[in-house]
């Protein structure tokens, strides 16, 4: 019996693992309708809304990087991503030092959609946000999922989480001084 068997019953695993199933799809629901609302006026789905979102945030981004980050098949990045430029949003480019990786740019017009977006984030409800404020009101932020962070740093590793990190960076510095839902 290995370390990590011994360290839990069957019956705890059981119940961790239903709630975090459970939890994960009522969360999930409320962010795809969410998403869904926002991006809708957009003529675009989740998938491509988040595709632009990676390749705005991470500047030159392969399609390997898109699919890891974004969670989906390489595939699935590439097929999204073709129509994103078939609608002028993306550009592909293969770089002279790196020719086996196809990389991904906005276009203007990516970049242009991107900005519209994001300044009309709040002409549509936004669950999420609304089921956090409380906690913001109590603690004075909002919550931070340090223990989620850690769990997804387990599943998909350190470079998953160096991404993620670096995106909201550069997204943080981007809604500096642009964006302040007081004002």
């Amino acid at each position: 019996m290995a370390l990590s068997e011994q360290m839990y019953t069957t019956k705890e695993a059981m119940l961790y693992s239903q709630r975090v199933a459970q939890l994960s799809k009522a969360l999930w629901k409320a962010v795809e309708k969410d998403w869904q609302q926002w991006i809708k006026p957009y003529d675009l789905n989740i998938n491509e809304h988040h595709i632009l979102w990676i390749s705005y945030h991470l500047k030159g981004a392969s399609i390997s990087d898109v699919a890891k980050f974004g969670v989906m098949h390489v595939s699935t990045a590439f097929n999204f991503s073709k129509k994103l430029e078939e609608r002028g949003y993306l550009t592909f480019s293969k770089r002279n030092d790196d020719k086996r990786n196809t990389y991904v740019e906005l276009t203007t017009d990516g970049v242009e959609l991107i900005l519209k977006m994001n300044e009309n984030y709040h002409q549509t409800q936004h669950s999420i946000l609304e089921g956090s404020l409380a906690l913001k009101d109590l603690y004075g932020r909002f919550p931070d999922f340090l223990d989620v962070m850690a769990v997804i740093r387990n599943i998909y590793g350190e470079d998953f989480i160096d991404i993620f990190e670096r995106s909201f960076q550069n997204f943080n510095y981007t809604l500096e001084d642009k964006t302040d839902i007081n004002a």
